[in-house]
């Protein structure tokens, strides 16, 4: 192994915090990471104190967005900022990343997928039309998810217990991985790795606790509906972390509406005994056409892409 300067373990550690913020990290580029940060121990250090220098340039871009007209951040600049001058902004924050993230707010354009490391070591990725806040306090570790879908994993730290708020619903974790969707009544929570205990704030009913390939709808009045365990089904259900959809064995009209939640155009299906039928692929999150032209070739059923709006996938009944 070449001996490496500090200064270029922290450089290498602000092109991987980079690189992490990018939809199209996947668990090749996890175990790449773990690898990288095997080979020498000064490597989780530098890590830890670039991802507080990128939470602090997202805190910088967020207030900036404040007062910004148009409403939109320049996400580039920020990754260019920090591999050019990220070893410099690292140890001047090495000291103070606790801080990092105090109340910070994050938040997703329809189409978006954005993974965001957090300064306690943690990481999470934020589906489309998502908002949160994060607060990393010295006791816990706080999410309020306003809307949308976030999955955490989890840095172990048994002191400050990870809880997620979605509404009524709270979702604690120490150390592990999981998906917490906010409905309109509830919340979904998938569980990848651990176990996470849920409930339903002010409600009688106990605690419930959620393993690894487990999912759950825990509702605002603590009832609880549990899916049959199955890992794959977990990693179908988030494979959108990767910017993808994967159907297996959904109705059409399901279907349609998980593409509808991440573009702007939308697909109609005209017929709804069509919307019955069910469907199995995985396509990319802004593959509409993709898959209207797949429900075409399986089906035999028209399609109409003319309208730059919307898709209408069927006959219309008579």
């Amino acid at each position: 192994m070449t001996h490496q300067s500090a200064r270029e373990i922290q450089d290498e550690a602000a092109r991987w915090v980079a690189r992490m913020d990018g939809a199209e990290w996947s668990e090749a580029d996890e175990a790449e990471l773990a690898r990288w940060l095997d080979v020498d121990p000064r490597r989780q250090g530098a890590l830890l104190q670039a991802q507080a220098a990128w939470a602090t340039l997202d805190e910088l871009a967020t207030a900036s967005n404040d007062d910004d007209a148009d409403g939109r951040v320049a996400q580039p600049g920020r990754r260019r900022f920090l591999i050019g001058g990220g070893a410099a902004l690292a140890a001047s924050v090495a000291g103070s990343a606790f801080l990092i993230g105090q109340g910070a707010r994050y938040g997703t354009e329809v189409g978006e997928i954005r993974r965001v490391p957090l300064a306690d070591g943690s990481t999470m990725v934020i589906n489309t039309a998502s908002q949160a806040t994060v607060d990393l306090e010295k006791a816990r570790r706080l999410v309020r998810i306003r809307q949308g879908e976030l999955w955490f994993q989890v840095a172990k730290d048994a002191k400050r217990p990870f809880l997620v708020e979605a509404g009524r619903i709270r979702v604690q974790a120490v150390g592990t991985a999981f998906a917490v969707r906010r409905r309109e009544a509830g919340a979904d929570i998938f569980v990848t790795e651990g176990v996470v205990e849920a409930w339903a704030e002010d409600a009688t009913a106990p605690h419930i606790r959620i393993a690894a390939g487990e999912h759950a709808f825990v509702a605002d009045n603590a009832a609880v509906l549990r899916s049959p365990a199955s890992a794959t089904s977990v990693y179908r259900a988030l494979a959108w972390r990767e910017g993808k959809i994967d159907l297996a064995g959904v109705s059409l009209a399901d279907a349609a509406a998980e593409f509808n939640r991440y573009n702007h155009r939308q697909l109609v299906i005209v017929d709804p005994n069509i919307g019955k039928e069910s469907f199995d692929g995985t396509l990319r999150t802004d593959d509409l056409e993709g898959f209207a032209m797949a429900v075409h070739e399986s089906l035999g059923v028209p399609i109409d892409l003319s309208d730059p709006n919307e898709i209408r996938v069927g006959r219309p009944r008579k």
